[in-house]
């Protein structure tokens, strides 16, 4: 299905150093450079460019979706809402692709039809393009709240995917963090600390980067991944969890390379925003990231930073923990906690099973 915007646009000009902001103005074809090759930071310019363009159109009152830009709707989002929010970074990033790809179009535009032409458009995994199209429909919402919209659209979203059952074993875990430890210099002193804090703990990739000492407590064993003020969203972080043993004895070495207040886990000293994806299996991919490195040094397909998460807690279902303690340890609802890891466990199905041989 070709894609549907004829507004504002991204385009590589065949020859050209930079990307360009190409649009029609007067039946005439404009170009502007973005005096860059970075698809994420040509893709902003274009965001501002539409948003300047049109704000003296900007209307004053309640608008009919005919009237209303989709850009207004995002940048009221991102302006008013996104900020007070849990992690407006994550926002941002869904609204650079829905941004290129409408342009200023308007809202009357959004369609089921658009809509899977948006998907088709990405070429990313179905997870990815609901978290983006939800995006979508919640800034619209937030207009409509706001008295911008008289009425919203209905945004058509892909079948929500199964959740994925990778999880590593120990001889693959092993292998990873022997690959952790073969990587470049400073890429060998946090790598092989993040995947052991992440394989006991099952703290979520985003609360590890984000510890700090102060939320360590060597004395007691005890670690804090929701210090006081941090704001509860739905992927809650656990608060006061004990140490494992082994993870004393990792961070008691980290401790001694730390300060104070520093980061658990940096890259000399400084903040690591983000820890790397996995590697895709292809001789052709280097991987993504640091950690999508070391999974490609030890040969491990479809692995990423979650995938650890999800191994602490097969690990614990294995062994026989109750499935609400494995809750409790990960952060999860009881329903979660039953979809993700109940097969796994050695008393799976097994009341069923005396009743079945009863009869």
């Amino acid at each position: 299905m070709p894609r549907p915007n004829l507004g504002a646009r991204i385009e590589d000009i065949d020859g050209r150093p930079s990307l360009y902001i190409v649009w029609y103005e007067g039946g005439q074809k404009r170009r502007r450079s973005t005096r860059t090759t970075d698809r994420r930071e040509a893709e902003a310019q274009l965001a501002e460019f539409i948003r300047e363009r049109h704000i003296a159109e900007r209307p004053s009152g309640p608008a009919d979706p005919s009237a209303y830009p989709i850009a207004f709707a995002l940048d009221l989002y991102a302006t008013m809402h996104a900020p007070h929010t849990a992690d407006p970074a994550r926002i941002a990033y869904a609204l650079v692709p829905l941004i290129e790809f409408w342009g200023d179009q308007t809202v009357d535009a959004i369609t089921k039809q658009t809509c899977r032409a948006y998907a088709t458009w990405r070429k990313r995994a179905p997870a990815t393009m609901r978290r983006e199209l939800t995006t979508l429909r919640a800034a619209l919402n937030f207009a409509h709240e706001e008295g911008r919209l008289t009425r919203v659209p209905h945004v058509e979203l892909p079948e929500k995917p199964e959740g994925k059952d990778r999880w590593l074993t120990h001889r693959e875990a092993a292998r990873l963090l022997n690959a952790a430890r073969t990587g470049r210099g400073d890429v060998r002193l946090y790598l092989p600390l993040y995947i052991v804090i992440a394989l006991y703990t099952g703290a979520r990739p985003g609360a590890i980067l984000d510890l700090r000492w102060p939320q360590v407590d060597l004395d007691n064993e005890r670690i804090d991944f929701a210090p006081i003020g941090t704001r509860r969203t739905t992927k809650r972080r656990v608060r006061g969890q004990p140490i494992p043993s082994r993870l004393v004895t990792f961070l008691r070495l980290a401790r001694k390379r730390g300060d104070d207040l520093g980061y658990v886990v940096h890259d000399s000293g400084a903040r690591i925003k983000d820890i790397g994806g996995g590697w895709d299996g292809t001789a052709e991919s280097r991987g993504n990231g640091s950690f999508g490195s070391a999974c490609k040094r030890a040969g491990l397909s479809g692995v990423t930073p979650h995938t650890l998460r999800h191994t602490c807690g097969t690990w614990m279902a294995q062994r026989g923990v109750p499935l609400h303690l494995i809750g409790g340890w990960l952060g999860h609802t009881d329903t979660r906690t039953t979809e993700l890891y109940a097969h796994h466990h050695p008393d799976f199905m097994q009341d069923a099973l005396k009743a079945a041989n009863r009869r």
